[in-house]
């Protein structure tokens, strides 16, 4: 069997056959919406632990499509027992003008099925370099400038859409000619030769696509350098980065990179209104901290009542760079945690922490560091995979990294002061089948208690548990049945002494 019908049929098999998963909803600790409620309690962000083997997928021989570089400009998803990675190559070794050259770096695809170890498949659709031996993506549109991605790809996987044509779905940043943007613009901003185009894409396999309509999302609009792409609740969301004169301060001051937000109810027709949906403490503040701000948007992580994203703390050079070396020369970059709970307005748990921090100088992610829309929970482990970029324009190190934190441990809340007990209370939910923790510390002498509560907070008469075990999903084991059609919501009790960690509550 060729590798591309390997792919096919692998892509088809998984749209057939892959039940949707059960309705959950998760209550992460750093997500204070979800939980509220404290009392006597703090929060704690972890810090990813890096692969000893990184970079996990490394750029290719010369020929090849990512010989350049090969970044998570792009997307990890599990799919039965295969991930599946889409990413960004460069088949060119050198940087011309700020740009790769002609203003194309591939759609590349991998597979593997441990996440670390990957093959490239030959894929047969596109010719490169006098052949079709390559793992390069096709896209066919009715515009061909539309059709060279260059920047941020974001790939969705919609196995319930009606249409097989589709399921998969996927924006991108091609740099079109202005006058070759049907539908044109508006006055803001200056005029430019080729244009920061939202560029929508469908597709039944996810290896060969088809550019959604004639002209760009943000047609009509501003120049746009869309960086996520998903659903949540009735809306198709595309969010990415702009800067002033196209984007400013809620007072119309300037601004350094931001996080804008666009949406569409059908993937066909997007809205000229955009919302603003986040920055970063320094450029919000007054004076805005120099040098501070917020790269290419976040990388997106859709749990369905809850987006949980990493994006880029950009921060200038501290001095300008030497003659004959890249505007960007000595930009620094590291990943931060950002969470909604809309799916329009992000926000910072702990403002500045460092989830992913590039290397240390000498390390091959030492100077700045991408994200990418690749997180999958497989075993006791979350796996996030990210890439390096070198803003000097030398194309050191870019190649893609895996990165581990305990199954949904971005972060626990604990207790503050140590003489006094703490306890925290989730927002309410609806009544559910099964309540469960991800807890470590708790021990049976000192054990959380966990109690539910009515929608006026106050506790339910026979719903009070002791929680003695560890584990990642300690599902509470109550006396009776949970009630139904009732808002509840849930109290953990931390006692005194209690060293418990609770890093989630899962509601299903």
């Amino acid at each position: 069997m060729s590798s591309l019908t390997h792919c096919l049929s692998l892509a088809v098999a998984l749209t057939m056959t892959l039940p949707l998963q059960a309705a959950e909803q998760v209550l992460f600790s750093f997500d204070d919406h979800s939980i509220p409620w404290h009392h006597n309690l703090k929060l704690t962000l972890e810090t990813v632990q890096k692969h000893p083997d990184n970079p996990v997928l490394r750029r290719g021989p010369p020929g090849s499509a990512d010989h350049g570089h090969a970044i998570l400009y792009g997307t990890v998803m599990k799919q039965g027992d295969t991930f599946r990675m889409w990413y960004l190559g460069m088949h060119e070794t050198e940087i011309k003008a700020g740009q790769a050259p002609g203003w194309w770096r591939p759609m590349c695809y991998a597979e593997s099925k441990d996440g670390v170890h990957w093959t490239k498949p030959d894929l047969g659709l596109v010719e490169l370099n006098g052949n079709t031996k390559n793992n390069v993506c096709l896209i066919e549109g009715e515009v061909f400038s539309s059709t060279r991605v260059n920047d941020f790809l974001s790939v969705l996987h919609e196995p319930e859409d009606p249409d097989p044509e589709r399921r998969y779905k996927c924006a991108y940043i091609a740099h079109m000619p202005f006058d070759e943007v049907k539908g044109g613009r508006t006055k803001i901003g200056p005029n430019e030769k080729r244009w920061g185009a939202m560029v929508c894409a469908t597709s039944a396999d996810g290896l060969k696509w088809k550019v959604v309509g004639d002209h760009p999302a943000n047609a009509g609009g501003e120049r746009f350098e869309v960086s996520s792409l998903y659903k949540f609740g009735d809306f198709y969301y595309g969010t990415g980065q702009l800067i002033s004169p196209w984007s400013w301060r809620p007072d119309g001051s300037d601004i350094g990179r931001d996080m804008l937000a666009y949406r569409s109810s059908d993937f066909v027709n997007w809205s000229k209104a955009k919302a603003f949906s986040f920055a970063r403490a320094g450029q919000m503040a007054n004076p805005p901290v120099k040098g501070q701000q917020m790269h290419m948007g976040a990388g997106i992580w859709n749990r369905g009542n809850v987006l949980v994203g990493l994006h880029g703390m950009w921060q200038d050079a501290e001095q300008t760079p030497p003659k004959g070396e890249s505007w960007n020369y000595g930009v620094r970059v590291d990943l931060g945690l950002l969470v909604s709970n809309d799916g329009i307005h992000f926000r910072e748990p702990v403002s500045g922490f460092k989830v992913i921090p590039r290397g240390k100088d000498g390390e091959w992610d030492d100077i700045a560091i991408l994200q990418g829309h690749a997180f999958v929970n497989e075993g006791d482990k979350t796996m996030i995979w990210y890439s390096h970029w070198d803003t000097g324009s030398k194309l050191k190190g870019m190649e893609i990294g895996l990165a581990t934190l305990r199954r949904d441990g971005f972060g626990y809340l604990s207790r503050k002061v140590p003489e006094n007990d703490g306890h925290f209370v989730t927002s309410n939910f609806d009544g559910s089948q099964e309540i469960a923790l991800n807890v470590d510390g708790v021990t049976a002498e000192v054990p959380l208690k966990v109690q539910l509560m009515d929608h006026l907070d106050k506790p339910l008469e026979g719903y009070e548990v002791a929680i003695t075990k560890n584990g990642l999903d300690e599902v509470i084991a109550w006396p009776k049945p949970l009630p139904q059609g009732k808002k509840l919501a849930l109290r953990v009790f931390f006692p005194e002494k209690c060293e418990a960690k609770v890093y989630a509550v899962y509601v299903r």
